[in-house]
């Protein structure tokens, strides 16, 4: 009778490991990382052009905004989404990576350790990079930070890459789909694994607040010719539009 009694206890469990999903991302989670793929994706694919100079650096300033948003929210955000869930150092990435050459991968039900070390890279990256896009933009720095800044960039893609890499070799091998995942918030796991709200009006207000930045750089956008130049060159058309004609 225990022994039948156990079993009826433990199925619900088992039923989760085997296939049950449960909400284990949270709406600001994956509107913020949706976000940086457009901002990133974006300003990397407008950097040369001066035509779409605007863009690129509305682009920054976004990317920018949403580094500072996830730090905050990796310390006061749901259980998933605060580092001290998924940052374990190498030792724990080195563990992982070894269990899924031995064909038995640790289950983690939010970030791996390994790919939790590749995110906290991209994070510093994407810090650099705007930080190093904006001294170069409002002429902070001389010519190192315009260097720094693109081979910054270049490597951060090719981070992006080894995480694309890491997300299909995952998805591979715990045969499931970690894209859709990050679209739905649903995982794998156990009635324990799941978070209790995916907090959604964070998430609203995340993205208003994108949407406004935009809306803003577009009303305030100074002419083609002033923006190809920086702001110093902004402020100089306006103080020389001022000038009389004598």
């Amino acid at each position: 009778m225990n022994t039948l009694s156990a079993s009826r206890a433990e199925a619900p469990a088992a039923a989760a490991e085997r296939g049950g999903r449960v909400l284990v991302w949270d709406a600001p989670v994956r509107v913020f990382h949706w976000l940086m793929v457009l901002g990133f994706a974006g300003a990397f694919l407008t950097a040369e052009s001066e035509r779409w100079r605007l863009l690129h650096v509305t682009l920054g300033y976004t990317v920018a905004g949403l580094v500072v948003f996830r730090l905050l929210w990796g310390l006061v955000g749901t259980r998933h989404a605060r580092f001290a869930d998924f940052v374990r150092g190498p030792v724990a990435a080195w563990r992982y990576l070894g269990s899924l050459l031995r064909g038995r991968p640790e289950p983690h039900a939010g970030h791996n350790p390994a790919g939790a070390l590749a995110i906290v890279a991209l994070l510093a990256l994407a810090a650099l990079v705007t930080a190093t896009g904006l001294a170069n933009y409002h002429e902070l720095a001389g010519d190192w930070a315009e260097e720094l800044h693109e081979g910054a960039a270049m490597l951060m893609l090719a981070l992006v890459g080894v995480h694309l890499a890491g997300v299909l070799i995952g998805s591979l091998a715990h045969r499931e789909n970690l894209v859709r995942a990050m679209f739905t918030g649903l995982r794998r796991g156990r009635p324990q694994d799941a978070i209790a709200s995916a907090r959604v009006p964070v998430a609203v207000a995340l993205l208003t607040a994108v949407l406004a930045l935009w809306a803003w750089q577009w009303q305030t956008a100074p002419q083609a010719g002033a923006l190809d130049a920086g702001p110093a060159a902004v402020e100089r058309h306006g103080h020389d539009g001022g000038q009389d004609d004598d």
